[in-house]
């Protein structure tokens, strides 16, 4: 569907990111799920890109959305 480098800032209890990485899962886009849970060093990374520590921080193509927004998604994915 897409060749945008997409990863996803998550938790292990999360489930909006899991509903995420579902959703991603389910539309065949490849996905790189980024656990900041299991490497806190990446926490920093996800902060200066959405501005808080809430997740899921979905990074598509370096477009930003934070939670689980599905239309924002599909918008982000559908840009050329």
């Amino acid at each position: 569907m897409t060749d945008k480098k997409v990863l996803v800032y998550s938790t292990n209890t999360c489930p909006y990111c899991h509903m995420a990485m579902d959703y991603f899962k389910s539309k065949h886009v490849n996905f790189t799920e980024v656990n900041v849970e299991e490497h806190p060093e990446k926490v920093d990374e996800m902060m200066e890109k959405s501005g808080q520590l809430g997740v899921p921080v979905i990074d598509i193509g370096g477009t930003i959305i934070v939670g689980f927004n599905k239309s924002a998604i599909e918008k982000a994915l559908a840009k050329q």
